[in-house]
C-alpha cells in the first residue's frame, strides 16, 4: 500500500474507533495546552534569541522561566504549507496542503485538534487559520470546538477587514474597504481598508483570554495563530499600518518598520496578558504554553528583513529553504514541569507538534512523520532523534532540503531540473550557509538525492 494512502486508511481507522489513552506523560490531571503561532517571525526577531534593538521582555521572561529551543524548523517556509505541516504531523512530501494556492485540508486529513478533542480536550482556534485560499473552509469540521478569526489566508493579509468568522459565521466589524476593492473580483475581505477602528489582532486576544477563561474547568487545547508581524498588504509602505507606534512613534525610522516595531510589542504585551490570565485562573502550573513563527521573516509591505536582522546568523528569509527561512524561534513553558533557564540543541520540527501533544494529554496518536519532544519538554526519559528532516517547496522555480546531522542540503530549480545539483552545508561549523562543500562529499551528495526522492509522494496519490 502506499504510504500515503497507509497514512489516510490509519486515520480514519482511529478516528471510527475512537483514540485509546495512554500512560499521561506528565501528571494525573491532562495538561492545557496552548500553541501561540506568530506569522514571519525571524529567528533573530525575539530579544531572547539576540535581537538588540526592538524590546520582547516578556517573551524573554518566557525563556527565562522556560525552555528556549534553538533547532526547532517550521513545517513549510510559507503560511500554508506550514500549518499543514503542524495540523497534521506530515511533512511536505507527505501532507495536502504544500504551497499558498488554491488548495485546503481533506476530510480524511486527521489534525492534532481532532486527537486532543478524542482524548477529551476542549479545542480553539483563534486568529490566522490560512491552510490555503479559497473560500470559507470550516475549521469546526477539522477538530475545533471553536473558531474565531480568518479562514482565508488572502483575508489574514488586512489587519482591517470588515468582518470577521466566528464558527463558520461572518460577524461585521466597524471597518470599511474602499469601493474599487469591493467590485474587484477578489478572494473576500482583501483591499485597502478606507475606514479603520477595528484592529483584528487585538479582537482575537480578547478572545484568546475568554476561552481561557471559560474553560478553566475542563482540559483545553488552543491554537492561538497571529497574523502579525505579516504585512497587512494593505498598499506600500502602509502595509505595517497598526493603531499605534507605541514607544516606537519619535524614532527616526521608516513608518514601516515603526508598524513592524510595534507588531512585536503587541505580541510580546500579548503573551504578559495570557500568562497572568493563567495566573489569575489558577491554571498557570497545569498549562503548558509553547510559542513559535511559521517560517522565516518577511520583506513585505515596506518591511526590509535586514533593518532590525531579523534572520540573525542565518542565511535567507521567507520562501527560502535556506535556515533563515525554516528555523524558528521557539520557547516552551510549564512552571513547575518544565526546568526554567534551559536551552535545547534538540533538532525538532513542526510534524513533532502532534506526537508531542498526545503524548502528553495520554492520547493515542496517528501515524505522523514527527516524533514527540515530551522528553525533552519534560526533562526525562530518552529523547528519540530524528534520522532527517525534509521539505519542497513550489514557488521560485521549485526546491528541496534535508537537514540530516550537521548536513543541510538544498537543491533550487526543482521543477525544471528534478535531479538537479545540490548544494551542501555544514551548520554545525558554517551556521550562515556560506560555504557549499558539494564537491568535497560525492556520499553526502548521493544520500541527500536519494532522501530527496523518497521523501516526495505525489499528492495526486
Amino acid at each position: 500500500m502506499h504510504r500515503r494512502q497507509f497514512l489516510k486508511c490509519a486515520g480514519l481507522f482511529a478516528a471510527t474507533l475512537g483514540l485509546p489513552r495512554m500512560a499521561r506523560a506528565a501528571s494525573a490531571a491532562k495538561p492545557n495546552i496552548i500553541y501561540i503561532l506568530v506569522d514571519d517571525m525571524g529567528y533573530g526577531d525575539p530579544g531572547c534569541f539576540g535581537q538588540t534593538t526592538l524590546k520582547t521582555p516578556n517573551l524573554d521572561a518566557m525563556a527565562a522561566t522556560g525552555l528556549r529551543f534553538t533547532n526547532h524548523y517550521a513545517g513549510s517556509t510559507v503560511c500554508a504549507p506550514s500549518r499543514c505541516v503542524l495540523l497534521t504531523g506530515l511533512h511536505t512530501g507527505h501532507c495536502t496542503v504544500r504551497s499558498n494556492g488554491n488548495v485546503k485540508l481533506r476530510k480524511e486529513d486527521i489534525t492534532v485538534a481532532q486527537v486532543l478533542k478524542k482524548a477529551g480536550y476542549r479545542t480553539g482556534c483563534i486568529g490566522k487559520w490560512g491552510v490555503g485560499r479559497p473560500g470559507l473552509d470550516d475549521p469546526n469540521e477539522h477538530g475545533f470546538d471553536y473558531f474565531y478569526g480568518y479562514v482565508c489566508m488572502n483575508h489574514a493579509h488586512n489587519c482591517y477587514p470588515e468582518w470577521i468568522v466566528r464558527n463558520g459565521k461572518q460577524v461585521p466589524l466597524r471597518n470599511v474597504l474602499e469601493e474599487t476593492w469591493k467590485t474587484r473580483n477578489v478572494l473576500p475581505g482583501a483591499g485597502v481598508a478606507a475606514k479603520k477602528v477595528d484592529f483584528v489582532p487585538h479582537l482575537c486576544q480578547k478572545e484568546v483570554l475568554q476561552f481561557i477563561d471559560r474553560n478553566r474547568a475542563n482540559p483545553f487545547f488552543l491554537y492561538y495563530a497571529l497574523n502579525i508581524p505579516h504585512a497587512n498588504n494593505e498598499g506600500g509602505a502602509k502595509g505595517m499600518e497598526v493603531p499605534s507606534y507605541g514607544q516606537y512613534a519619535d524614532k527616526d525610522w521608516p513608518d514601516s518598520e515603526k508598524g513592524f516595531a510595534a507588531m512585536i510589542t503587541y505580541i510580546d504585551g500579548y503573551v504578559k496578558a495570557i500568562f497572568e490570565t493563567l495566573k489569575e485562573t489558577g491554571l498557570d502550573k497545569n498549562t503548558l504554553v509553547m510559542f513559535t513563527s511559521d517560517n522565516g521573516p518577511h520583506q513585505e509591505g515596506g518591511h526590509t528583513m535586514e533593518y532590525f536582522n531579523s534572520n540573525g546568523s542565518l542565511r535567507g528569509m521567507k520562501r527560502d529553504l535556506y535556515d533563515g527561512g525554516v528555523r524558528v524561534p521557539t520557547i516552551a513553558r510549564w512552571p513547575g514541569v518544565i526546568k526554567p533557564g534551559q536551552t535545547t540543541d534538540h533538532v525538532s520540527a513542526f510534524q513533532d507538534i502532534m506526537p508531542t501533544f498526545a503524548e502528553l494529554a495520554g492520547a493515542q496518536c496517528p501515524t505522523t512523520d514527527g516524533i514527540s519532544m515530551a522528553p525533552t519538554l519534560l526533562g526525562k526519559g530518552v529523547q528519540k532523534q530524528h534520522d532527517h528532516l525534509f521539505w519542497e517547496f513550489y514557488e521560485g522555480g521549485g526546491k528541496q532540503a534535508v537537514l540530516k546531522g550537521q548536513w543541510k542540503g538544498i537543491r533550487l530549480n526543482t521543477l525544471r531540473k528534478p535531479d538537479g545539483p545540490i548544494e551542501l552545508y555544514d551548520i554545525s561549523r558554517d551556521i550562515s550557509e556560506q560555504r557549499n562543500l558539494a564537491s568535497e562529499h560525492p556520499d553526502i551528495i548521493a544520500s541527500m538525492a536519494r532522501i530527496m526522492k523518497e521523501e516526495h509522494e505525489d499528492p495526486s496519490q
